[in-house]
């Protein structure tokens, strides 16, 4: 990688400025001269195998730290955006992008919360009825503005949050919470430490309530019909809230997170987090699935996982030092929207409009109980191992609603070696390849036979005497 010339100016000035040291200081511990670094940080000289060993030496940074999915993830933010026609005149060449979002991350960051913005505001317009008041149409700015952001604030800190992964790591080690019993380990410690009572209570078929806690009571209700990983998960999810708070409310406090409802999202995501990991320890679980090739079955079944906890894990094993594979994890319902999704890869997710219908997590639906394995290349050339599953959560009754939906793990081509799934197929070959896109509004391809819609930024050509799958060709 370091052969590409690695400009990573921005990143590096941000580790001296978290230091709190000038540039004359900073560049003599790395060994070079004050004018060197500074054209470094400006992007004017690339970062040199002398300097990343200083940097790895003093900083405890690697290449894979400096050279992350970030710019990726911002490029393909800013191509989508700009396929927008807004911008229909503007056509900047990818090297022009790669600088934008290089030497200006703040501005680049910037134009896109602004672009989401008026799409946003448009998309209201142009849905607004009569039949709507203003009140909910404020409260449906509430309940989309909030979860977009955080959504976000997750999805550019790679899914990884260290502190709390490892204070949790940490809580499990001291008080014996690695084997045995975990909801006896958990409700245990409520009781001991917090005089926590747990109640198991029948609920009413249509009573989704999972969790409820009573700050007077100290009783801590719990659906009974939910099954054992569930109840594991909410039972963490309260120790988080009653032990970490104040580390929680510090992460908050320096997201810059724009408002209340996004701040009150965040802090029930952050104590999710730290609940899944108590639930599977950072290190355990990295030794088991790679010990077990990343077989999500095993997994289950040897931490007394649910599916959907263990994909979501191994999109999160990214601790400096001890990271595993960069995975993606998603979860989609069956009208194809995405109602989960976390990535430590360049994989992108469509932020508008639906996921692309060739991509195999939409398959699962077909196919219960069966794991779906596809390579799929997205428009900018990565291969993917994308595995694929149904899940099915019955209620507790025979009225009790049943939730159905699919959840996707992936990582890049170049790991298959280290995933069960990828067992017996031919990597090399391009006949077992599909390709896909972000979405169909944005996509390149000329000749997929399952467009739903046309590109926003491509000529349309219509030939009367000609009809495809497609009744158009792409200019």
């Amino acid at each position: 990688m370091m052969a590409e010339k690695l400009f990573v100016g921005p990143k590096v000035r941000s580790l001296r400025e978290t230091h709190g040291l000038t540039q004359a200081s900073f560049a003599e511990r790395l060994g070079i001269s004050t004018s060197y670094l500074n054209q470094i940080e400006n992007n004017q000289r690339p970062l040199t195998a002398p300097v990343l060993l200083a940097l790895s030496h003093h900083y405890d940074m690697s290449l894979s730290d400096l050279a992350s999915a970030d710019t990726s993830r911002v490029l393909a933010d800013l191509k989508e955006a700009l396929a927008d026609p807004l911008f229909r005149d503007t056509n900047p060449g990818l090297q022009e992008l790669k600088m934008a979002a290089s030497n200006s991350p703040w501005l680049t960051q910037a134009f896109l919360a602004l672009h989401q913005a008026n799409r946003r505001t448009n998309d209201r317009l142009m849905m607004l009825d009569d039949a709507l008041s203003a009140h909910s149409n404020e409260g449906e700015e509430r309940s989309i503005l909030p979860y977009e952001e955080v959504r976000d604030y997750f999805h550019y800190h790679n899914n990884y949050i260290d502190e709390l992964d490892q204070a949790a790591e940490d809580l499990a080690k001291r008080h014996g919470m690695l084997d045995g019993n975990r909801i006896s380990a958990f409700q245990g410690y409520l009781e001991d430490r917090h005089n926590v009572r747990v109640r198991y209570i029948e609920k009413p078929t249509q009573d989704q309530t999972m969790r409820q806690f009573d700050e007077e009571t100290r009783i801590l209700s719990i659906n009974a019909a939910q099954d054992t990983p569930s109840i594991s998960f909410l039972l963490a999810h309260q120790i988080a809230i009653l032990d970490y708070s104040d580390l929680i409310d510090n992460r908050i406090t320096k997201s810059g997170l724009r408002s209340e409802a996004a701040e009150s999202i965040a802090r029930i995501g952050l104590a999710n987090y730290f609940a899944g990991a108590l639930c599977l320890p950072y290190k355990r679980f990295l030794d088991v699935a790679q010990e077990t090739r990343h077989d999500i079955d095993r997994l289950r079944h040897h931490f007394g996982a649910s599916p959907e906890q263990v994909g979501h894990r191994l999109s999160s094993l990214q601790r400096p030092g001890a990271r595993g594979i960069p995975f993606y994890f998603v979860r989609v319902d069956r009208a194809g929207n995405v109602t989960k999704r976390h990535s430590a890869t360049r994989f992108q997710f469509a932020r508008f409009g639906g996921a692309c219908a060739l991509w195999n997590v939409h398959e699962a639906f077909e196919a219960p109980g069966r794991h779906l394995v596809q390579i799929a290349e997205m428009p900018d050339g990565i291969r993917y191992l994308c595995v694929a599953t149904s899940v099915t959560k019955f209620g507790a009754g025979y009225r009790a609603p049943v939730r159905r939906y699919a959840i996707g793990i992936g990582c890049e081509l170049s790991f298959a070696d280290q995933i069960i799934y990828a067992d017996g197929l031919d990597l090399k070959s391009d006949a077992g390849v599909v390709g896909i896109g972000v979405s169909c509004r944005i996509c390149e391809r000329k000749r997929c036979h399952q467009r739903a819609v046309p590109p926003i930024d491509r000529k349309l050509i219509v030939d009367p005497n000609k009809r495809q799958f497609v009744p158009f060709d792409l200019g």
